[in-house]
């Protein structure tokens, strides 16, 4: 007579995790940290029409790694959201918590209930009338938010990014100084020097100056701007960059990267 196979609920836990886990360090990095005047969005990402990142809302924006389908689903989900519930009430009653809270119960409820996790990560980044009041959420695969403070890395080699990233990012710094930072952090993914070209960078910024629309794509010569004074200066640009080089041409299309998976 046969034995029921049987695996403890902790195991399942932690398979389903490193799962998910393995999924998402598979792709490259992504990173979004605070600048002077707002928050800056760098990816690593070869694709020109596949995005990792994204408008939300008026001052909302949205970063992922991992799997494309599954986090363009949850963008285009975000998105509706977003718009629903600021025509029901009001613009303003839409806001980065709500959304990285929606998120959060999404991506908990897939994990717990499916066979299969969702292997993403996300952030969730409100530009606010001052840098204090920037919010900036991580929302994990199993639907963990953490509130993060100045910057946070992402995907691949995470953990080598963020600790890049620490060693030259300053509060308060000019849009160049964080783009060097960004560039410098992305880098040294995987434990390795190496240099990043124009054509693998995804840059966009929620600009706290801007009316109405916050969030802008950083692309074509403006971005080849922001890319020369970041590298030579090694971060010591002028903040007079911010207004000049996010002014480009908006989308709010995006989400991610094939490549990822």
């Amino acid at each position: 007579m046969s034995m029921p196979f049987y695996v403890s609920p902790e195991q399942v836990m932690k398979d389903k995790a490193d799962y998910a886990r393995k999924g998402i360090a598979r792709g490259r990095s992504a990173v979004v940290l605070q600048y002077d005047q707002g928050i800056l969005f760098v990816a690593d990402n070869m694709s020109r029409t596949l995005h990792k990142i994204s408008e939300l809302y008026d001052r909302i924006a949205f970063a992922a790694v991992g799997r494309y389908n599954e986090f363009e689903n949850l963008r285009l989900a975000g998105v509706r959201y977003a718009d629903s519930h600021g025509y029901a009430f009001d613009r303003r009653d839409v806001t980065g918590r709500m959304l990285a809270n929606a998120y959060a119960q999404t991506l908990g409820t897939v994990f717990t209930e499916s066979s299969k996790p969702w292997e993403v990560e996300i952030v969730v980044a409100e530009v606010g009338d001052s840098s204090d009041s920037d919010q900036i959420y991580r929302v994990t695969f199993d639907g963990s938010v953490v509130d993060e403070r100045n910057f946070v890395a992402m995907g691949g080699s995470a953990d080598q990014v963020a600790t890049a990233l620490k060693e030259r990012y300053t509060k308060g710094s000019s849009l160049s100084q964080a783009m060097s930072a960004a560039m410098h952090a992305l880098a040294h993914e995987n434990g390795e020097r190496r240099e990043l070209e124009q054509g693998s960078l995804e840059v966009a910024v929620l600009d706290r100056a801007r009316e109405h629309r916050k969030f802008r794509r950083v692309q074509g010569q403006r971005l080849t701007r922001l890319i020369e004074e970041a590298r030579p200066a090694g971060g010591h640009a002028t903040s007079s960059t911010a207004s000049d080089s996010s002014d480009s041409s908006d989308s709010g299309q995006g989400g991610g990267d094939s490549a990822d998976s």
